[in-house]
């Protein structure tokens, strides 16, 4: 099976942007499954940086078409200028390389609204959206009333539907969030009027795209957003996104069968990180955190928001581990960790087994750790596992044991070649040569 799925095993953040670029440089799609621009990956090639929120990691390597599946929430407005963006940094990006399923539903003005509005309503409790509409279109695309792109061939049709559905968003943001915003229908018929001609042509039906690509048993590469752990679902609720974060979210994000997916590959940052509201058993605080903050470069890519540390979770991990099926991981940011006389991993919650592991009731547990020697020196040199020192290998095989998964792949810097291969990587070796 030549397929592999690409997760975040902890809160998001985890560098899957970088990954996914560097298993693509010789597949032959890459289909982004779920969640919307409320994702940032950052991929940096020879020292340019290049910032992606929607389209998939892979559009750096011309040999390789892109895909948008329709689990994934669209603003329209910022794919657009996500295109341009890379069009000016002389990427070629054209609808015969990057396409999105006409059935993806779009984030509208109204969704934003909605968004911004219940933010400000609650106050000090908030739980840390990004603002972008993402889940009020979730939540229009359950309720039977999203906008699906597929729509936006009859225009006349779509705005005498959504008048109705307008006016009562409208009526939601007044008078039940209490805020005096207005969003007008002749507002969202200017923003479908101009999109609707620059968005049409990269429609297609991935779902039909990605099969035939499996028959043909092309290299293709699934790459998820945010992190297992804010899985709305399986995550800690309330403090989640609004899409299904896990490996199984391919299958209803896509339109594929469960048995397309042949390797699951969790990335984990070798400590751990979050962003806005939330239980976060681990974090660390004082000299430390802001020490791996600065260091890591831990600040939000679409947000800038400054990120929560914490050190690496072994129980999180397990609990990643189990819902998506991990094959394999592969840890990041290794180099970050380096001049810490003293690490310490997380190896259980105070009175919650694996087995009872609920993540919306972890705001009180206290976290048992271990403590391991750290290492000194700039690793980010290192091209294979015994080049590290040999207090980092003992705990990269210290995480393998405590999450009872394989580490596949490291990366020890932000370059796309500073990534070093474990014995353990023989399917994705397999994968990108």
């Amino acid at each position: 099976m030549s397929s592999l799925v690409v997760i975040g095993a902890q809160w998001g953040d985890e560098g899957k942007g970088k990954l996914v670029d560097y298993l693509t440089v010789n597949a032959d799609l890459v289909v982004r499954f779920q969640g919307g621009n409320n994702a940032g990956h950052t991929l940096v090639v020879n020292g340019e940086t290049t910032k992606l929120s929607l389209v998939p990691s892979g559009v750096l390597h011309s040999k390789t078409k892109c895909a948008i599946g329709a689990g994934v929430v669209i603003n329209p407005e910022v794919f657009l200028s996500e295109v341009n963006k890379l069009k000016e940094a002389g990427v070629a990006v054209d609808p015969s390389r990057l396409v999105i399923d006409g059935r993806a539903h779009l984030i509208l003005p109204y969704h934003v609204a909605v968004d911004q509005a219940r933010e400000e309503k609650k106050g000090d409790k908030k739980i840390g959206t990004t603002g972008r509409g993402i889940g009020p279109a979730y939540e229009d695309a359950a309720a039977r009333c999203g906008v699906q792109l597929s729509e936006l061939r009859d225009l006349p049709r779509l705005l005498q539907r959504l008048e109705g559905v307008i006016a009562e968003r409208n009526l939601y943001i007044n008078k039940v969030l209490g805020v005096d915003k207005t969003v007008t229908l002749s507002e969202v018929e200017g923003v479908l009027k101009r999109v609707a001609p620059l968005i049409l042509p990269f429609m297609a039906d991935v779902s039909y795209l990605v099969h035939e690509a499996s028959l043909r048993e092309e290299k293709i590469v699934f790459e998820g957003a945010q992190g297992t752990l804010l899985d709305k679902n399986f995550g800690t609720i309330p403090f989640v996104t609004s899409s299904h974060t896990i490996a199984g979210a391919v299958s209803t994000g896509v339109g594929v069968s469960p048995k397309i997916v042949g390797h699951v590959l969790g990335v984990a940052k070798a400590y751990s990180t979050r962003v806005g509201s939330g239980p976060f058993p681990s974090e660390i605080f004082g000299e430390l955190a802001d020490k791996l903050r600065t260091v890591g470069g831990e600040f939000g890519t679409v947000t800038g928001r400054s990120r929560r540390i914490g050190w690496f979770d072994a129980v999180g991990m397990r609990y990643a581990a189990r819902v998506n099926g991990i094959t394999s991981l592969a840890l990041t940011k290794l180099d970050v960790l380096s001049n810490i006389p003293k690490i310490k991993v997380c190896v259980g919650y105070n009175g919650i087994t694996d087995e009872g592991l609920f993540l919306n009731n972890l705001e009180n547990i206290e976290p048992n750790y271990i403590e391991l020697d750290g290492w000194e020196g700039d690793i980010s040199k290192a091209q294979k596992l015994h080049h590290l020192p040999q207090t980092a290998q003992v705990y990269l095989s210290s995480l393998e044991e405590l999450c009872g998964i394989p580490i596949s792949m490291i990366s020890v810097g932000a370059e796309r070649d500073a990534t070093i291969f474990s014995n353990q990587a023989s399917f994705i070796k397999g994968f990108i040569q």
